[in-house]
This record gives structure tokens, sequence and C-alpha cells, in this order.
């Protein structure tokens, strides 16, 4: 869809039933995700048209919090650089299986729930986010593989993948940036996913699972080999009287800098694209996104390499944690929530601080 219909599309959110039932794997869940994670519009703009249309913050909180849960993994991120992807507040266990399991990546789990939506994952790029829960948990706490090849898998289907919210999720479940590690038995899959099945290994209490041994068929691994297909662009001409906007994977916003006489570049880097590799289909959805972007240009090859056509042009780019190499004019992201310092400790510490200054902007 083009930038006009996605704001649109904001006025079919119905934050109060989201609220509601948006564990629910038929809950009244948005799917902007994939447009708020590519940049192409953030949690502020969401949240004013809150705002505007009139909702009480009472009404919304529930809905205003998910979107925190948002910003508070890139704050982490930005707080924490390379080290999101180590074990940050404690290890996930001295010994644990390498790669990922091999019934998870082949939806064999056999679990209906879990294996049905890693299908879904695999042909449409979305996942519910309880099921990327459940799909987490499978994983780690009960095949014992590390959460970190596996969160690599999870990002590379994803069209909203979001290495923050991404990496942080799994070591949530994992018990690495959490208190404890996240279990669910098969009750609470039928519950939330509206399945039926019975009679399998984690149709058991919460005490039964926390003490079984996984199933021999999850403990075989898989060594996983994602890679990227970048497309390939035609040699780039850039008007160095003009200053040139530097587009990526994570910034496709067509309100930044509108209305400024400049070149506007969407700079894939494969060095990056090797680091967090994406699937064909998450290529394909932030190319069609570009399209918001008029007279936007594609270049292929490193940040270094772009400036050798880009000498006399002065580079604006928007801040993240991906971005600690550019070299020019660093504009801040839109952010819903102003922080006051570095953000560590747990979300709820962090929405207890900042909670009045949402609020604030109901009123």
């Amino acid at each position: 869809m083009n930038y006009e219909q996605l704001i649109k599309r904001l006025d079919d959110i119905d934050p109060i039933a989201y609220g509601k039932s948006r564990n629910f794997t038929d809950g009244a869940v948005t799917q902007l995700s994939p447009y708020i994670s590519r940049g192409v519009i953030d949690t502020k703009t969401v949240l004013l048209h809150l705002v505007k249309r009139g909702y009480s913050y009472y009404h919304v909180q529930k809905f205003v919090q998910q979107m925190a849960w948002r910003e508070f993994f890139q704050r982490v991120w930005q707080t924490e650089g390379e080290r999101i992807h180590s074990d940050l507040k404690q290890d996930q266990g001295a010994k644990f299986n390498k790669g990922m399991s091999l019934s998870v990546d082949h939806a064999t789990t056999g679990i209906e729930a879990i294996d049905a939506s890693i299908k879904v994952l695999k042909q449409t790029g979305y996942m519910h986010n309880h099921l990327r829960m459940y799909t987490a948990f499978m994983n780690c706490n009960l095949a014992g593989f590390h959460w970190h090849d596996a969160a690599k898998w999870m990002y590379y289907h994803l069209l909203d993948g979001d290495w923050a919210s991404n990496a942080l999720s799994w070591q949530w479940v994992a018990g690495t940036f959490s208190s404890k590690k996240y279990i669910a038995n098969q009750e609470n899959i039928n519950h939330y996913a509206k399945s039926s099945q019975r009679k399998t290994y984690l149709d058991c209490t919460y005490e039964e699972l926390a003490e079984a041994s996984a199933p021999v068929h999850l403990l075989e691994s898989v060594d996983l080999n994602l890679t990227t297909n970048l497309p390939v662009a035609a040699p780039i001409t850039i008007d160095n009287s003009k200053p040139t906007c530097i587009y990526n994977y994570y910034n496709l916003s067509p309100t930044w800098r509108k209305g400024e006489d400049t070149n506007r570049v969407l700079l894939l880097e494969p060095e990056m694209f090797a680091r967090y590799p994406v699937s064909d289909a998450c290529m394909a959805f932030m190319m069609e996104q570009c399209k918001n972007i008029e007279g936007i240009k594609l270049f292929v090859g490193s940040f270094a390499e772009l400036q050798q056509f880009t000498r006399e042009s002065t580079l604006y780019f928007r801040e993240h944690p991906l971005n600690k190499h550019y070299i020019g004019i660093e504009d801040p992201r839109n952010w819903m929530i102003q922080i006051s310092q570095p953000v560590k400790g747990s979300f709820f510490s962090f929405w207890k601080k900042y909670e009045r200054q949402l609020e604030n902007q109901f009123k």
C-alpha cells in the first residue's frame, strides 16, 4: 500500500479491542509492525493519531504500552550496543545446544499451532507475537538451543524484523534478559491459539513441564545458511550541489525532510545484510516501500563507497545503532517517549518512569 493508504489505515485501529484480545491469535492486531520496523511510519505518528481520534489514555493504555515495548528495546540497543548479541542479564545456561532445532525450522515439532505458525511465517513473513514466544520457548527452554541463532532465523523471515525487538524478545523468553525462563503448556497454547490438541508432550502441568526432558526429535540441530539476495543497482549519479538524504533498511520514511531539494539514496550495505540476513520476501517488501519516496536511487555498497560519489554533498541520515559508521548530519528518530538517561533495567521500570509522559499527551 502507498503512504496515504497506510495513514488512512490508522483509522481502522481499534485500540480498545486490541487491548482485550491482542494475546489471542485471532485478536484485533493492527499488522502495522512491518511499516514501523522499516521506518515508513513511527510510534509517535500512531500515538498522535489516537490522540486526534479523541481516545482517552485509559482506553488505549494497553495499546500504547505495546508500542512502548518497541521503543524500550530500541533504547536498550542504543545503550548496550553490541552486547545485545550476548546474554545480557544472566547466562542462558552453562550448556546449550549449538545451532537451532531442526524440528522448529521444519515445522515438525508436533505441536499443531506452533507448526502451522512457522509455515505461515515462511510463506508470508508474519507470525503472531504469542506464537513467537511459543516458538522461542520450544527452541531454547525445551530443546535447549541457544537463543541467538534461532533469533537470526526468525529475523530473516519476519517482514517486521527489527533486531532489537527480535533479539531482546528471544532473550526475554530464554531468561537472559528477564528474571526467569518462559514456558507454556498445551492448555495455554490451546487457549490463545484457539486450538484443541491434546495428549502431546506439552499436555501437562507447569510443574511437570519444568522438570520434563525434551522429546528426542526436538534435539536434532540444523546449521543455518541464511543469505540475502540484494538487488542489482544501476550506476548512480549524485548532484553534489544538493544535500543527500541516506535511507536504509530501518529508515524508509516518506515524510523525512520532505519538500527539501535533495538527492535521496537507499543505501544497502552487503556487510550489514551478511550480518543480519533477510529473506527475498523481506527485501521485496522493503523495495516496495521505497516507492513512497519520490526520486530515490539505489546504491548497493558500503557507506565509504557511497562517499566517493557524494564528496561535495552534505549527507543527512537518521540515528540508528547500525549507522554508527555514517558520517554527516544525524537527525533523531521520531520517538514517542523522550528519555532522560540511557535505558537499563526492566521494561516495567522504564514504563513506570515514562508512563506519565505518555499519559500527558492525551490531555
